[in-house]
């Protein structure tokens, strides 16, 4: 799949239309966000972020409440992301978890899905197309 200019653009071919849902992107990883934020930009999300702190997420939240987030668990200078998922439950936003660890990282029903680094664009849009279900602007899935 090849990454849009132009995020405004209608969702590429073989990409659910995220129909302009409200994702977090919170990632210490800059090459990553930043490929995630283009990936899902062309799927039509409206994309915060990429954050790689809880300080820089919780203002983001302050700004707008997403409707979904994807949140790597290990962030910047070995802060963990769990309070930060715990408060997203707790507001409704459906919270997606990528880790590298391949243990279980929190507890059960806190998070709706959890991706093991390296995951596939496949495996990322089953992630969030229940996020996209639940958002009335999206359409289809083409997925």
């Amino acid at each position: 799949m090849s990454i849009a200019l132009n995020a405004h653009d209608q969702p590429e071919s073989g990409c659910p239309d995220f129909g302009g849902m409200r994702i977090l992107l919170v990632e210490d990883s800059l090459s990553l966000g930043l490929a995630l934020k283009s990936l899902l930009e062309v799927c039509g999300a409206n994309v915060a972020g990429p954050v790689a702190t809880t300080a820089d997420a919780y203002r983001l939240i302050a700004e707008s409440l997403p409707e979904a987030a994807l949140v790597d668990i290990h962030l910047q200078w070995g802060e963990r992301a769990d309070d930060l998922i715990g408060h997203l439950h707790d507001q409704g936003v459906r919270v997606v978890v990528v880790s590298g660890d391949t243990v279980p990282l929190l507890a059960p029903g806190i998070v709706a899905a959890a991706l093991p680094k390296p995951f596939s664009e496949e495996q990322l849009f089953a992630a969030m197309l229940p996020s996209a279900a639940r958002n009335p602007a999206a359409v289809g899935s083409g997925a």
